[in-house]
């Protein structure tokens, strides 16, 4: 009888400190559209949809070996491969993006920016790292200190 008491109180203490603080949450999320619809209308302002936005940051800020393909913007922008075809030949036709053949495999092609491409990156990106240091989100960090890890 001793063990099952000991039971209870275990799941009640893991109970209490599995609290989720719900207001810094629902905050950060807030904090988190509005930082989008800035960047949204910040790459609009620049002369560039949202999505072609994203496919600039994601081929610029590409971390694995060698230039991103058009599989790998599909992914890093959660699209089907060929949505995200369709938007690099999209790009390519206003001057965006190049594609160049992978000089070790000729069948795949890889993409780079180009001074267009990036010109418009860097100066959405100066404008989104400028708002992103203005608002310092103390519910993000309140948030983090309060919840407890996730479970694996």
């Amino acid at each position: 009888m001793p063990q099952a008491k000991q039971r209870q109180t275990a799941v009640g203490a893991t109970k209490r400190k599995a609290t989720v603080d719900y207001r810094a949450l629902a905050q950060f999320r807030f904090e988190l559209r509005t930082f989008l619809a800035f960047s949204e209308e910040g790459a609009r302002k620049a002369g560039l949809t949202p999505r072609q936005h994203q496919a600039l940051l994601g081929i610029k800020g590409f971390v694995e070996p060698g230039p991103p393909t058009v599989g790998d913007i599909a992914r890093f922008l959660l699209i089907r491969h060929n949505s995200a075809v369709e938007l690099m030949n999209r790009m390519a036709k206003v001057g965006l993006v190049s594609r160049v053949t992978d000089p070790v495999d000729g069948r795949r092609v890889q993409l780079k920016l180009t001074a267009k491409g990036e010109r418009k990156l860097l100066a959405v990106s100066k404008k989104n790292i400028e708002k992103l240091r203005r608002a310092a989100s103390p519910a993000l960090r309140r948030l983090l200190r309060s919840s407890p890890p996730a479970e694996t």
